[in-house]
């Protein structure tokens, strides 16, 4: 088949980042301490640095502790240095690097012919960074992934860390050392539980004829057209697969501005909602139909 790619360029400019509000990633600075410090006056590391008024609020070592911490994060921020954050955020805090570390991040998601390893392998995986989607298939290009994956410093999956980045590094028997934001455990922490289906369902997001499609029927495309050469069954397949990665990106957007509400900014930080990509391949409602009505097992 032919590869398509599609590019889409937008560029957004972020003034205020919540990150740059943010204390929890210094040591003995929770959540309680952390608002003490936004309540009095503290709400932004330029704050901190510029040694505003607001700053004489503190004790003497705890303030120059700050100084000093703040301005090594600074520092991290300045050379992209996302695992400084990664590494010292606690779980329920890491959507805070997101739009920092936007433009080194990708929506990532495989497809494979089982839920477990044993005699199943991986068919396809689809990237896609926001402006550029990137696909690979079992048997045409799926080793050039594992040197695309490392343009990126931060993955964004949904259930990534309990399947797609395990499988990947046993089946490509490479580490992957990026950032990751699992959507899965972010979203859960807000009260949106379930499969990848359900949540989009929940945030009125519309598959159209891709709906009620799954991994398990992404099988029976896989073999639909690895045994009767079916190029429609595989397009539909990479359909299904990109548009998982397609609409992390808006759920990323969505879980991050929900998130923000419970924080005193809201209002300068909130991200804008961007437009979807075109996807560069369909279903086949024909090859779907007839696959439907075939029955039989899906591996």
């Amino acid at each position: 088949m032919q590869l398509k790619l599609i590019d889409r360029k937008h560029k957004v400019v972020y003034h205020n980042t919540m990150l740059e509000n943010t204390f929890q990633h210094i040591k003995g600075i929770g959540p309680d301490t952390e608002r003490k410090l936004w309540d009095c006056g503290i709400t932004s590391w330029n704050r901190v640095l510029n040694n505003d008024e607001c700053m004489n609020n503190l004790q003497g070592s705890f303030k120059h502790r700050l100084i000093r911490e703040i301005s090594i994060s600074h520092e991290n921020l300045l050379n992209k240095n996302i695992h400084h954050f990664i590494e010292n955020l606690p779980a329920k805090s890491i959507w805070r690097v997101f739009p920092n570390f936007r433009d080194k991040a990708v929506y990532f998601d495989i497809e494979t012919t089982g839920l477990y390893d044993y005699d199943s392998y991986i068919t396809t995986i689809s990237l896609y960074d926001g402006e550029e989607i990137k696909y690979y298939i079992n048997g045409i290009n799926l080793e050039k992934f594992a040197e695309d994956i490392f343009n990126y410093d931060l993955l964004i999956t949904y259930n990534g860390k309990g399947f797609d980045v395990p499988w990947v590094e046993k089946f490509f028997k490479i580490k992957l050392p990026h950032a990751h934001i699992d959507l899965r455990f972010l979203l859960s922490s807000l009260g949106y539980k379930g499969g990848l289906k359900k949540i989009e369902k929940a945030f009125g997001i519309d598959r159209g004829d891709l709906d009620g499609i799954d991994g398990f029927f992404g099988i029976k495309l896989w073999f639909d057209y690895l045994e009767n050469k079916n190029e429609k069954a595989l397009e539909t397949l990479l359909a299904y697969n990109i548009e998982d990665v397609v609409n992390l990106e808006l759920l990323m957007i969505l879980a991050y501005n929900k998130c923000l509400c419970e924080t005193p900014f809201m209002g300068a930080n909130k991200l804008p909602v961007i437009e979807r990509p075109k996807i560069p391949y369909q279903p086949d409602m024909e090859t779907v139909q007839q696959l439907l009505m075939s029955g039989g097992t899906w591996y």
